[in-house]
Order: structure tokens, then C-alpha cells, then sequence
């Protein structure tokens, strides 16, 4: 089934998802307080499309796709893939699942064993999950490394001898070798050179078509956002505060902080000037959030109520889900 047929139906749904890190102090180490990392987050992601999950650094962005992933056990929350939930899994039936649901890595020096050649480092998964035999294996591994535009004699190499490009891509051919449908990509460009960075995007957007993978693509910065994705979910202390399609998006965000996001992209034309909205204060710390609605604080348009409760996700256009009290003035 091709991308265009599947574009009305769910891959991966998230409900409620919670993430708390304890905090433990004195002699016998006990729980003090919780980090609030994710808390009550819920979204879908369709077949074949890409979802980008954008806010600022410590937002969660990063602890929800490894959550989903089960890199990071969850405190509480449902994530379903193809309709069965995975937090539920153990044993051989999460191992079989592993093989649909990959992640790409922002750092991806740190991602790879220095001691292991990078043609070993990209069949380890397929060592593990016993696909083909070592020549057929070897041979995924040869075509996996093409995709991604790097040749067979780099199979020898190891990582330190890559740039961080070609390691980034290198990173792309390690998720992609098991030819999963779900791929949770962590700021996979962000430590990249402009130039790099569209060589990786285009990269991926292609690979997409090819093997009708569908993305979730973390993210801080919107421009490349933007350039990827189909839909986008605006995170703040970790919560979703806003969720629409990439044009309706970009074009009349709804909650004050996606537009004080969108007022720091910066404008390739010189002589036109986007109006700057500037947050007032520091981003509150998930240890103790602020009560009611978490932007309150730093919001311009704040009122009583936003201080005493919380705003619930509400559809204001279609498909355009928006968690202010006051998102209607904007409309």
C-alpha cells in the first residue's frame, strides 16, 4: 500500500504518555521530588507521513521518542503500533516488534562503538534478529550503505575515520538496514553544517518514498521543521500546546508560544523585518510547573484563569488542536 493510501490512517497513536525522573537525596537515597519531563502527552502519527516535534531544549521532545521506543521505560500511558499497545509487550514479543521501530541518534559518534567497524556497527540488528544468512546480511548491509551515499569499501572504516555528516548518515543506514515502518528521528541534523543538514533531510525524504516509512522528527529549530515534515506538535515543559498541519501551521499559529517560536525564524530577505516577540523570564522547571497553564508565566496575553487551569486540547479548525484559553482571539 502506497503512502497516498495510507495517509488517513494511524501508524502510531500515544495516549497519555507520562515520564517522571525521580530526584533522590540524602543517605539511603530516597525520592524527593519527580521531573516532570513528559507529562499527559498524546498525538498519532499516520502511515507514511512525517511528524515534527518541535519546542526549546528540555521540553521533552527527546524523552518522548525514546518513551515510545521503550529506550526509557514509561511511568504511565499507552503507545500503540499498528493497533497493539507496546508497553504491554516483554520478552520475544517486544524483540519482534524492535524490528518496525528504529531511532536515529543527534550525536552520532556517541551512538556508534569506536572499537567496531561501521559495516559491523550496521549488521549487528541483523545479527540479532537472525535475518538471512551472513551473505545475505552482508549484502543488506553493502545496498544500505549506498542509499545512504556512501560506498562498500567504507564497510571496513571505522567511525572516527567519517566526518560527522557521513556519520550522520552512517547512523540513517543503522536504522534503516532492518527495513523498519517507524523511525523516531532525535535531532538528527542539528549538530550539522547548512549544507550538511539538506543533504541528511533530502536523504531521508527519499528514503521515505522508497520504503514508505513514516517519521516522528524531533526538533528545535523550525525552518528545518518546516522543510520536512507534514504535520507539527509544538511542545513546552512537556506538554503538546499546539498540533496542525505544517501550512496552517506556519501560516496562523494559534498559541502564543508557537508564535513567539515562529517570530525567531529568521527572513532570507533583507529588507523585510518579522516582528521579534520576546518571552519574558526563564523557561519554570518541570520539578515544580507552574499551576493552570505552563506558559502563563512568559505569556503575553495571560489572564486569571490561565494561572488556576489548565487549558484542555480543543479543535478550533480542522485538524488544528490548540491548549490556550484564549487561542479564539487569534483565529
Amino acid at each position: 500500500m502506497k503512502k497516498s493510501e495510507k495517509s488517513d490512517l494511524n501508524l502510531v497513536e500515544v495516549k497519555n504518555l507520562v515520564k517522571y525522573f525521580p530526584v533522590r537525596a540524602g543517605l539511603f537515597q530516597r525520592v524527593v521530588a519527580w521531573v516532570k519531563a513528559v507529562d499527559d502527552v498524546s498525538f498519532s502519527v499516520k502511515y507514511g507521513e512525517t511528524l515534527g516535534l518541535v519546542g526549546e531544549s528540555g521540553c521533552g521532545k527527546s524523552t518522548v521518542g525514546r518513551t515510545m521506543l521503550r529506550l526509557i521505560e514509561p511511568t504511565s500511558g499507552e503507545m500503540y503500533f499498528n493497533g497493539e499497545n507496546i508497553f504491554k509487550l516483554k520478552g520475544e514479543d517486544l524483540k519482534a516488534i524492535r524490528r518496525d521501530l528504529q531511532i536515529i541518534f543527534q550525536d552520532p559518534y556517541a551512538s556508534l562503538d569506536p572499537r567496531v567497524a561501521i559495516g559491523e556497527s550496521i549488521m549487528e540488528g541483523l545479527n540479532i534478529h537472525k535475518i538471512g544468512t551472513p551473505k545475505e546480511r552482508f549484502d543488506i548491509m553493502i545496498d544500505t550503505l549506498k542509499k545512504v551515499g556512501l560506498e562498500d569499501y567504507h564497510a571496513r572504516r571505522y567511525p572516527h575515520e567519517f566526518s560527522g555528516g557521513q556519520r550522520q548518515r552512517i547512523g540513517i543506514a543503522r536504522a534503516l538496514a532492518l527495513r523498519p515502518k517507524f523511525i523516531v528521528c532525535d535531532e538528527p541534523v542539528s549538530a550539522l553544517d547548512v549544507s550538511i543538514q539538506s543533504q541528511v533531510l533530502n536523504i531521508l525524504k527519499d528514503l521515505q518514498e522508497e520504503f514508505d516509512l513514516t517519521y516522528l522528527f524531533i526538533a528545535h529549530n523550525f525552518s528545518v521543521v518546516e522543510h520536512i515534515s507534514d504535520r507539527v506538535a509544538v511542545m513546552y515543559l512537556g506538554k503538546i500546546v499546539e498540533l496542525a498541519d505544517r501550512n496552517e501551521l506556519f501560516l496562523k499559529p494559534l498559541h502564543p508560544y508557537t508564535q513567539a517560536l515562529m517570530s525567531a525564524i529568521p527572513v532570507p530577505d533583507p529588507h523585510l523585518k518579522r516582528e521579534r516577540i520576546i518571552l519574558k523570564g526563564d523557561v519554570p522547571s518541570p520539578l515544580n510547573p507552574p499551576a493552570g497553564c505552563r506558559f502563563h508565566p512568559r505569556c503575553r496575553f495571560a489572564n486569571d484563569i490561565c494561572s488556576m487551569e489548565e487549558p484542555k486540547m480543543r479543535e478550533l479548525k480542522p485538524e488544528h488542536f490548540v491548549a490556550c484559553h484564549y487561542a479564539e482571539k487569534f483565529l
